[in-house]
C-alpha cells in the first residue's frame, strides 16, 4: 500500500477524521446506552403495555398482588443491567483477543437483535430475553468504546473527545424522554411503545454498517506486531506525514511501553498485585471512580426522575414526564462544562468541583422532599435542586471517569482494567436500580442522604489520591506511575516532577529518550 492509502479515510485525515469517528461510532454507542437505559421506565403505566405483560401490572392491582408484581417488574427492568455487566466483564478477554472493532461490532448486533425482540414481544419471556441481550451489547460499548476512542486520540484533546460520551448519554436519555412522551399522546394502542423501543434500532444499524470504514486501534495493533498498521493509523488521526518525527516518537513510545511491561503474559490477579507498576493502585482509582459514578445518584435521578417528579413531588404524569425530559435535556447541555474544560484546568478539579456540587444539592434534596407534598415552595425548590444536580453530575462523572480509567491502566491492562471497572458501575447500577423503588417508598427522604455523604467523599479522596493526567498521552502517564516512588507519593509527584512529553523523548532531552531509542 502507498503511505497515501495508508493515512487517508474517506480523504479525511486529523480533524476531520475524528469528528467522522466521534458521529458515525461514539455518538450511536452512547446514545444507544443512554437511550435503551431509560427505555422501559416510562412505558410501565402505558394503557396497552399494561395488557400486553400482566404480570407486571402494577396499575390495576393492589397489596400483596402488588407488591410480587412490582418485585417483578423491578427485576425485568433490571435484567439489561445483568446483560451489561456479562457484556462488560466479557471485554476484558475479547478486547485484546478480538481487536477494539470487531468487538464494538459485535455489540452492534446484539443491540439490534435485543430491540427488535423487545419491539416485537408479545410476552414477558421474549421481552426479557431481548432484553439481556441489548445490555449486552451495551455493556461491552461502554468498556470498549472508550478504549478505542482514549487509544487513538492525542494527548492535547484526549479529555474533550472521550467526555463526549457523556454528552451522548445524556442525548440517548433525552431522545427517549422526548420520544416516549411524544407516542404517549395517542394514549391507546401498540404505538405507545413498540415505535419508541423500534427506533433505537437505527443507531446499531449506524454502528454495524461503519465500525469497519475507520481505523483500528495503534495501541492494539502494536500489541498484535502490526506496527507499520499502528504508525499509519496515528498518521491519519494526527494529519501528520506518516514518516514525521510526532508520528515515529508516539509509535516508538508505545513499543517501548510494551516491551517494558510485557516480559511476563498479562494476567487478571496482576491488578491485585503493586510492584513497580503500582497496578493495584490504579485499578482501585478506577474501581473507586466508578463507584463514585453511580452511588453519588447520577442514576438514581437519570431513571428514575418521573417518578419523583410524580411520586415524591405531587405532580401529574404528563407534568412530570414534561419536567423529566427538560432535566434530561438541561443534563445534556451542563455536559459542554466538561468539553469546554476537561482539556484546560484537569480531571482533578472538575472531578471535585461535582463532587461538591452532587452531594449539596443531595442534602438539598433531601430537606426539602421531607416536607408535606402539601408544601408547594418545598416541592418546586425539590425540583429546582433536581436540574441543579443535572449541572454538576455531567462536569466530572458523565464521561471522565471513562476516559480516567483508560488513562491510568497500562497498554497490556487497559482493556481488563476497563472492563472490569466497568462491571463494577454496572454492579452499582444493578444496586440503585432494585433498591430505588423500595427505598423512596419505605425510608422517603432519608434515602437522598446515602448519595450525599458518598458524593461528599468525592472531593478528598481525588485530592489524596488522584493524580492529574491531562496533557499528556497515555505511554507518558505509564511512566509516571512506574517512576512514582509510592502510590501515596503519586499525586505530588505529578505535580512536582514534570512527566516527559513525547517530543522531549524525540529530541533526547529527557533521561529517558536514550532507553526509548529515538534520538
Amino acid at each position: 500500500m502507498s503511505t497515501n492509502e495508508h493515512v487517508h479515510y474517506f480523504g479525511l485525515t486529523g480533524r476531520g477524521l475524528v469528528i467522522l469517528q466521534l458521529a458515525l461510532i461514539v455518538a450511536p454507542s452512547f446514545i444507544l446506552f443512554g437511550y435503551n437505559q431509560a427505555g422501559v421506565g416510562g412505558l410501565l403505566t402505558e394503557d396497552d403495555w399494561v395488557k400486553t405483560f400482566p404480570e407486571i401490572d402494577t396499575v390495576n392491582s393492589e397489596g400483596a398482588e402488588k407488591s410480587a408484581k412490582s418485585t417483578l417488574q423491578g427485576f425485568v427492568v433490571a435484567t439489561f443491567v445483568i446483560g451489561a455487566m456479562i457484556g462488560s466483564l466479557s471485554c476484558s478477554y475479547t478486547g485484546d483477543k478480538l481487536g477494539r472493532q470487531n468487538v464494538i461490532f459485535i455489540s452492534g448486533v446484539c443491540t439490534l437483535i435485543g430491540e427488535i425482540l423487545e419491539a416485537s414481544a408479545f410476552g414477558l419471556p421474549q421481552f426479557i430475553v431481548g432484553r439481556v441481550i441489548i445490555g449486552l451489547g451495551v455493556g461491552q460499548l461502554s468498556s470498549i468504546v472508550p478504549v478505542w476512542l482514549s487509544e487513538t486520540s492525542g494527548a492535547k484533546n484526549r479529555g474533550q473527545q472521550v467526555v463526549l460520551t457523556g454528552a451522548f448519554l445524556c442525548l440517548g436519555y433525552l431522545l427517549e424522554a422526548w420520544i416516549d412522551l411524544a407516542f404517549f399522546e395517542f394514549k391507546t394502542g401498540p404505538v405507545t411503545w413498540r415505535p419508541p423501543i423500534a427506533i433505537a434500532t437505527i443507531f446499531s444499524i449506524i454502528l454495524m454498517s461503519t465500525i469497519y470504514l475507520l481505523p483500528e486501534s495503534p495501541r492494539w495493533l502494536v500489541m498484535k506486531g502490526r506496527s507499520d498498521e499502528a504508525r499509519a493509523v496515528v498518521s491519519a488521526f494526527r494529519g501528520l506525514p506518516i514518516d514525521s518525527m510526532e508520528v515515529t516518537a508516539e509509535v516508538t513510545g508505545i513499543e517501548h511501553s510494551l516491551e517494558e511491561t510485557c516480559g511476563n503474559a498479562a494476567k487478571l490477579s496482576d491488578l491485585l498485585t503493586m510492584g513497580d507498576e503500582k497496578l493495584a493502585y490504579r485499578f482501585g482509582l478506577c474501581i473507586l471512580l466508578q463507584f463514585y459514578q453511580q452511588m453519588s445518584g447520577s442514576n438514581l435521578i437519570s431513571t428514575y426522575a418521573s417518578i419523583l417528579f410524580q411520586n415524591n413531588l405531587g405532580m401529574s404524569s404528563e407534568l412530570s414526564r414534561v419536567l423529566t425530559g427538560g432535566a434530561l435535556t438541561w443534563k445534556f447541555l451542563s455536559a459542554f462544562i466538561a468539553f469546554f474544560t476537561i482539556d484546560r484546568f484537569g480531571r482533578r478539579p472538575l472531578f471535585m468541583v461535582s463532587g461538591v456540587g452532587m452531594a449539596v444539592c443531595m442534602a438539598m434534596l433531601a430537606i426539602t422532599t421531607s416536607f408535606p407534598k402539601e408544601n408547594e415552595g418545598a416541592m418546586i425548590a425539590a425540583g429546582c435542586f433536581i436540574y441543579l444536580y443535572n449541572t454538576f453530575v455531567p462536569i466530572g462523572f458523565l464521561g471522565a471517569n471513562f476516559l480516567y480509567c483508560t488513562e491510568v491502566a497500562p497498554i497490556r491492562l487497559r482493556m481488563a482494567m476497563s472492563s472490569i471497572s466497568t462491571f463494577n458501575h454496572w454492579l452499582w447500577n444493578f444496586v440503585i436500580v432494585m433498591v430505588t423503588p423500595v427505598a423512596i417508598n419505605t425510608i422517603g427522604w432519608k434515602y437522598y442522604l446515602v448519595p450525599a455523604v458518598i458524593s461528599a467523599c468525592i472531593p478528598l479522596s481525588v485530592f489524596l489520591f488522584f493524580p492529574e493526567t491531562m496533557g499528556h498521552n497515555l505511554e507518558e502517564l505509564d511512566l509516571m506511575f512506574r517512576e512514582s516512588p509510592s502510590a501515596w507519593a503519586t499525586v505530588q509527584f505529578a505535580k512536582k516532577r514534570a512527566i516527559p512529553t513525547t517530543q522531549e523523548f524525540a529530541s533526547g532531552k529527557h533521561e529517558k529518550a536514550e532507553e526509548l531509542e529515538i534520538i
